[in-house]
């Protein structure tokens, strides 16, 4: 088995989309950043790739890249298990915490977890997101971030057995 970790945190501004888990939230605020600033699955991402033992989100997919210029991060974490598949290893279990003041989350965790488990080619049980705030302190109690913590098992993929499907 392998255990990773990631981070991510990006600067609330305004005109800009709201996407946390693949999933557009309405906010009068969105996340700034050369993608489309999802911190949710940026800290995924980080998490597989610290557990693969190959670098980071901006190792593969640099900021300095017009490739990757608006891109849906959702298509990030596709490759990311394209890259986890190929060292015949698949998620084990992913635990995340997205730390935002505003807004209110709850009601989005359900699609950001099937999000998640659809691009990893998983099943949403293994996914589990929670959101919590900092009590109006810092920045992101200011409301000036929203920030994600990752963590991640990897395990050998199971191989199939004849007649399962």
């Amino acid at each position: 088995m392998r255990i990773g970790h990631g981070f991510d945190v990006h600067q609330l501004v305004q005109g800009r989309p709201l996407v946390l888990g693949g999933v557009t939230i309405e906010h009068n605020k969105g996340l700034l950043g050369h993608s489309d600033a999802d911190v949710v699955i940026h800290a995924l991402c980080d998490a597989i790739l610290g557990a693969l033992g190959v670098g980071d989100i901006g190792q593969h997919f640099p900021d300095t890249s017009e490739e990757f210029a608006g891109i849906d991060s959702r298509e990030l974490l596709r490759a990311v298990a394209v890259k986890m598949d190929s060292q015949a290893l698949q998620l084990g279990n992913a635990d995340l915490t997205i730390v935002a003041q505003a807004p209110k989350l709850a009601a989005h965790l359900t699609q950001m977890r099937i999000n998640l488990a659809t691009d990893l080619m998983t099943t949403d049980k293994h996914i589990n997101i929670k959101a919590t705030t900092t009590e109006k302190l810092g920045y992101i109690g200011q409301e000036q971030g929203i920030a994600a913590h990752a963590v991640v098992l990897l395990i050998a993929k199971e191989p199939l057995i004849a007649g399962d499907d």
